[in-house]
């Protein structure tokens, strides 16, 4: 039973809930692309922000990346970088998933993550409990990626919420300092026993 219906935190996901990309990922991309680690690094970063917020198909995205690095973009190769990109992103912090899920007996609680459409899809079919939470807003659906203000206001609107009834949590302090100037509280989450007590705090 929630107890304050009022008050939500709003979740980022990679970083917080999930494990940041696989160690080891790009350079394996890299490497089917016969290139250096670092050249694929930088293709890949560069050219991510309209793929994240959902103005760019992951066909498109890759076929930008490899033209960077002046590798062929087949449709062959185009698929297999994009499934184990998604693959590199799939992992959760078990500790994390568990706190998450027990604290909607206290508020209301929503994700609000950077990820493109097709990851958050997979992400959705692997993690079922996403859906039992009270909001998603994923930047690949909403068209809007954080630091972006309309990010923050997009899960404002969706929650009939005020600003100042969230507690926004992120890895990235310019995500969390972005939530403050709409009006959210913030946390840069640094551990889930940090988190806790500052969840505790803030109730």
């Amino acid at each position: 039973m929630i107890t304050d219906r009022h008050r939500i935190v709003l979740f980022d996901l990679f970083g917080v809930i999930a494990r940041h990309q696989r160690p080891g990922a790009l350079e394996k991309m890299a490497a089917r692309c016969h290139t250096s680690g670092d050249a694929f690094t930088t293709a890949y970063w560069t050219h991510r922000p309209p793929y994240d917020a959902g103005r760019q198909t992951a066909s498109a995205y890759w076929t930008d990346v490899l033209h960077a690095l002046s590798c062929p973009a087949d449709a062959d190769m185009i698929e297999e970088l994009r499934l184990t990109d998604i693959d590199s992103w799939s992992r959760v912090d078990d500790r994390m998933v568990t706190y998450v899920r027990n604290l909607r007996d206290r508020v209301r609680v929503a994700l609000l993550s950077n990820i493109p459409a097709d990851h958050a899809d997979a992400f959705l079919a692997a993690q079922p409990w996403l859906h039992d939470l009270d909001h998603l807003a994923f930047s690949g659906r909403i068209g809007a990626a954080k630091p972006d203000p309309a990010a923050f206001q997009y899960s404002v609107v969706a929650l009939r919420s005020a600003p100042a009834d969230f507690l926004f949590v992120d890895d990235r302090e310019e995500n969390v300092r972005a939530a403050q100037a709409v009006g959210m509280n913030g946390h840069v989450f640094q551990s889930q026993d940090d988190l806790a007590a500052a969840v505790d705090a803030w109730l």
